[in-house]
């Protein structure tokens, strides 16, 4: 279904460990990858209490995931508005049929400053 609405394209920074080094800490790298026709939305305060109270972390945008897309997400680095945000908590998903816009999965992000 098409519909008027769009969204924009994130960019997701999804995180791969590689190996440890010799602290046996983890070494990680990032892969880059644009995700079109994301939408995103202030959180709103609702979401931002819930996630305040449920992860000590304050939502402060909440982006709408496309369907089809089967990126990991939770944990990630993600830039969109010239800044880095940091998801966090789990995606929330609904079954793909039963939506009727573009977007079943919902994920909120706080301000990363990594």
């Amino acid at each position: 279904m098409t519909s008027v609405i769009k969204g924009i394209p994130v960019i997701l920074y999804e995180e791969q460990q590689i190996g440890v080094d010799a602290f046996n800490q983890p070494i990680n790298v990032y892969e880059k990858k644009v995700v079109s026709n994301v939408l995103v939305y202030p959180s709103t305060p609702e979401e931002i209490v819930t996630s305040t109270e449920l992860s000590g972390k304050k939502a402060v945008y909440t982006l709408a995931i496309p369907k089809g897309d089967a990126n990991f997400w939770e944990g990630q680095r993600v830039r969109f508005f010239g800044e880095d945000w940091k998801a966090f908590g789990f995606s929330i998903m609904g079954i793909e049929d039963n939506i009727p816009l573009d977007w079943n999965k919902k994920v909120m992000v706080e301000r990363y400053a990594g």
